[in-house]
C-alpha cells in the first residue's frame, strides 16, 4: 500500500477522504494541524501528500514546501475551497503536483493520484531527447529527404514552385528555405494569405493603387509584387484566388509587369513566385473553378509535403526539437517520458505538425510535474478535439466523437477508449449500436 500523507481541518472531510483512500488501497495517515504534519514530515518522507490550504496559522504552502524539502519526488496535491490567483500561483511555483478547487468528486482526486504514481513509477522514464539538428526544416524520413534534394536543386534558379500539402504541413517554411537558398536570399520574402484577401481587395494588395484610384485611396499604395521587388512573393492557398483575378496573374507571371489601379502605365518588376495550395487543383479545373491555363504556369516544379501520419519516425525529433524550444521560451525544464512520446507516435495528428507543435507547447506549460506522460497527451488529445456543432443531438454527437477519434488512432480501439474515457467493453457497445463493430 501507498503511504499517503492527509492534512485537512475538517473532521468530517478528513474522515470521507481517509474512509475512500483507505478503500482505494493507501496507507493513509490523517492529521488535522500543520504543526502535526510538519512533525511527521520532519521525521519521514512520503510518495503522496494532499492537503488543504487554508489550515491554521500556517498553509497548505508551508507543507508543500516541507514535503519537497524532504524529498524532491514528493508529490503534492493541494485543495482548497477558496482558492485565489495567489495561491494557485504560490501552488504552481513551488511545486505542487496539482490543485483542486472544493467541492470536488472523490474519483477527481482518485484520477491525479494514480497519474502521480505513474510519474513515479520507474518504468516510464524520461528520455533524453536527440539533440535537434541547427535547421529551420525538422525530418529525416525518406519523403522528407526528397523535399531537400528538390530544394537544393530548385532554390538556385528562377523556376516557379507551387508546394502541394494539407494544412499545418510547413508550405510556408518550405517557401522560406527555397528563398533562403536562392541568389534572393538578401532581398524582402513576403507570404500573402490568398484566402483571406477579398476578391475586390486581391488586386489593389497585390499590384498598388494610385491615389484617387478607389474611394478612399488618398495616396498611392505600393503593392506587395513592387514591394518585394529583386526577391520572392510566396502566394500561400492560390486555390482560392478569385476566378476573374487569374486571368490577371496569369498575365503577371507571363509578363512580369504590373499595372496598378488608376495607373495608365505598367511597371516591370523582378520577383519570385512560390506558390501553395492544400487543394486538388487538377481537380479544380476540371470542375471549371481554377484556369487551365493558370495551372500550366504554375506547374513548373511541383512539391508534394507529406502529411504528419505518413511519416510518423519525424515526431520524436519534431517533439523534441519543440519541447527545447518552449522549455527556453518559457524557462521551464518539461520533460518527454517513454509512454509520453509513444502516444505522440501512435497519433495521426490531423493538423499535421502546426498540430503537434501547439501541443507540445501545451503541455510544456501544463504537464502535471513537469512530466509528459502518455495520460498527459491523451488529456490534450481530448481538450484539443472539436466540439460538436449546434443542432446535432447527443448520440449523433457522441457518434462523431467516436469516429473522430478511432480515425486518430488508427483504429486501435483500446487507445481509442483510453482518449474517451470509457471502459474498452463500453465502447465495442457503442461501436455495435452504430453499426461500426
Amino acid at each position: 500500500m501507498t503511504p499517503l500523507l492527509l492534512v485537512e481541518d475538517d473532521p468530517s472531510v478528513r474522515s470521507m477522504l481517509s474512509t475512500f483512500l483507505e478503500l482505494e488501497g493507501y496507507a493513509v495517515e490523517a492529521v488535522s494541524s500543520t504543526r502535526e504534519a510538519l512533525e511527521r514530515l520532519s521525521r519521514r518522507s512520503y510518495p503522496l501528500v494532499v492537503s488543504d490550504i487554508y489550515i491554521d496559522n500556517r498553509t497548505g504552502i508551508d507543507i508543500l514546501h516541507a514535503a519537497r524539502e524532504s524529498s524532491p519526488e514528493t508529490k503534492v496535491i493541494l485543495m482548497s475551497a477558496r482558492g485565489s490567483m495567489e495561491t494557485v500561483m504560490a501552488a504552481t511555483q513551488g511545486g505542487a503536483y496539482d490543485y483542486l478547487a472544493k467541492p470536488f468528486e472523490f474519483d477527481d482526486l482518485l484520477k491525479i493520484l494514480r497519474r502521480a504514481e505513474g510519474a513515479a513509477a520507474v518504468d516510464d522514464e524520461e528520455l533524453e531527447p536527440e539533440e535537434p539538428l541547427p535547421t529551420e526544416m525538422i525530418g529525416s524520413s525518406p519523403k522528407m529527404v526528397e523535399i531537400y534534394k528538390t530544394i537544393s536543386r530548385v532554390a538556385p534558379t528562377e523556376a516557379l514552385v507551387l508546394i502541394e500539402g494539407e494544412t499545418g504541413t510547413g508550405k510556408e517554411l518550405i517557401a522560406h528555405m527555397i528563398h533562403a537558398n536562392s541568389p534572393r536570399a538578401g532581398m524582402p520574402f513576403i507570404p500573402v494569405d490568398c484566402a483571406s484577401l477579398a476578391p475586390s481587395l486581391i488586386e489593389s494588395e497585390l499590384f498598388g493603387a494610385m491615389r484617387g484610384a478607389y474611394t478612399g485611396a488618398d495616396r498611392d499604395r505600393t503593392g506587395v509584387f513592387e514591394a518585394a521587388n529583386g526577391g520572392t512573393v510566396f502566394l500561400d492557398e492560390i486555390g482560392e484566388i478569385d476566378l476573374n483575378f487569374q486571368l490577371k496573374l496569369l498575365r503577371f507571371l507571363q509578363e512580369k509587369e504590373i499595372r496598378p489601379l488608376g495607373s495608365s502605365r505598367p511597371k516591370k518588376v523582378d520577383v519570385r513566385i512560390v506558390a501553395a495550395t492544400n487543394r486538388d487543383l487538377r481537380k479544380m479545373v476540371d470542375e471549371g473553378k481554377f484556369r487551365e491555363d493558370l495551372w500550366y504556369r504554375l506547374d513548373v516544379v511541383r512539391i508534394t509535403v507529406p502529411p504528419l501520419r505518413e511519416r510518423h519516425g519525424d515526431i520524436p525529433l519534431l517533439a523534441a526539437a519543440f519541447l527545447k524550444r518552449y522549455n527556453g521560451r518559457y524557462g521551464l525544464d518539461t520533460r518527454i517520458t517513454e509512454s509520453g512520446m509513444k502516444a505522440l507516435c501512435e497519433y495521426t495528428w490531423p493538423g499535421n505538425v502546426r498540430q503537434l507543435q501547439h501541443m507540445i507547447e501545451r503541455l510544456v506549460i501544463l504537464a502535471p510535474g513537469g512530466r509528459i506522460t502518455e495520460d498527459a497527451v491523451e488529456e490534450a488529445i481530448r481538450a484539443s478535439s472539436p466540439k460538436e456543432e449546434p443542432g446535432e443531438t447527443l448520440a449523433e454527437a457522441e457518434a462523431e466523437q467516436i469516429r473522430k477519434v478511432l480515425a486518430a488512432t488508427g483504429g486501435n480501439k483500446s487507445r481509442a477508449a483510453r482518449i474517451l474515457g470509457i471502459e474498452r467493453k463500453t465502447l465495442y457497445r457503442k461501436l455495435e449500436r452504430m453499426g461500426l463493430a
